[in-house]
């Protein structure tokens, strides 16, 4: 199972293609959009079809995975992405161009995503953000996630601490089981009242 297409109420879920380069970069050009994310905002169109050879198809070669263009269904043209990595963190993302934030469509992608995996039989999901960008958290918990803990890294390649918030949802494991590794890899990690 690789990215099956899923369509939401305003939404098509759907494969980046090579066509969609100039929307991928509409999305990753924006310093603001991508400031809370591992990678600079991206400059031109070669940077872009970088990005989409290395973190999208090679991804769609994969057996599984789930890595997705957020459309509009009355036009079908990329304004974000979601994802769900197939690595052991099981780790959630997503991004979205700017001028369609607060309209809840990162979340109404988000819940069709993590319902595509949880009926694939994903045993959880895991997700960080960056406790400075408590709209993130909102989409997670709008997912379904919960924080489980804080942790703070030196993070790279952007070089400063950062106190992630790490967020769960157990599909097939039991519902106390926490994923320890970031607790585990970094010393300095606390639980806060939320």
């Amino acid at each position: 199972m690789n990215t099956p297409t899923i369509k939401t109420d305003r939404l098509i879920l759907r494969k980046f293609l090579e066509n969609d380069i100039e929307a991928l970069f509409l999305i990753l050009k924006d310093k603001e959009v991508n400031k809370f994310l591992p990678w600079y905002s991206l400059k031109d169109i070669e940077e872009t079809k970088k990005f989409y050879a290395e973190r999208y198809a090679a991804k769609y070669e994969q057996p599984q995975a789930y890595a997705y263009a957020i459309c509009l269904k009355d036009d079908n043209f990329p304004i974000g992405y979601v994802k769900v990595d197939m690595e052991e963190h099981h780790d959630f993302g997503y991004g979205l161009r700017k001028e369609f934030w607060h309209r809840g469509i990162a979340s109404e992608a988000g819940k069709a995503v993590v319902e595509q995996v949880k009926k694939d039989g994903l045993p959880y999901i895991t997700a960080t953000h960056d406790r400075n960008n408590p709209r993130s958290g909102n989409v997670m918990q709008a997912c379904g996630m919960k924080c489980c803990y804080t942790y703070e890294e030196l993070w790279q390649p952007k070089n400063f601490l950062v106190a992630f918030r790490m967020y769960q949802l157990n599909f097939t494991k039991g519902q106390d089981w926490i994923y320890q590794k970031y607790w585990e890899e970094h010393p300095n990690h606390f639980i806060e009242e939320l």
